[in-house]
């Protein structure tokens, strides 16, 4: 679940309000499941027709708060990236669950000195409603 940091308010009333705060609500579970315990705020947003964003902060455990104290940084980064390599699939799986769309590409990044994670999802694109493929290029008005 996502806490009280989250505006549901404002969550309902953007481009798909409600699938965002359930997927924000998945990704805080997911963290708590894989990593032990989870983000204390959490949002998702679209970034364009084919990509969904997921911000998490105050995300890093205190091993890796520990650890950013020391300087180290690049080994939380290094540790994150072996993370997201061994539970990718459940990352995408339940996104694609969620969305109903496929993920074409996954990738998290990790800002240790801000307790940052996101979590990056491309879609397919998908199929214009007569069956056809998806238009390439801009959108017409942009």
């Amino acid at each position: 679940m996502t806490d009280a940091h989250t505006d549901t308010q404002q969550q309902q009333q953007q481009p798909g309000g409600w699938l965002l705060q359930d997927v924000s609500n998945a990704m805080v579970a997911l963290h708590k499941e894989q990593f032990g315990r989870g983000p204390t705020k959490t949002r998702s947003h679209l970034a364009g027709a084919d990509a969904l964003l997921c911000v998490m902060e105050d995300a890093l455990l205190p091993a890796e708060r520990a650890m950013v104290d020391m300087g180290e940084q690049q080994r939380v980064r290094e540790s994150r990236m072996f993370f997201q390599v061994a539970t990718a699939e459940q990352f995408v799986a339940t996104v694609e669950t969620i969305t109903g769309r496929t993920v074409r590409a996954f990738a998290s990044a990790t800002d240790p000195d801000h307790g940052v994670v996101m979590e990056n999802f491309v879609f397919e694109p998908e199929r214009r409603r007569d069956g056809g493929p998806p238009p390439v290029g801009p959108s017409p008005g942009r």
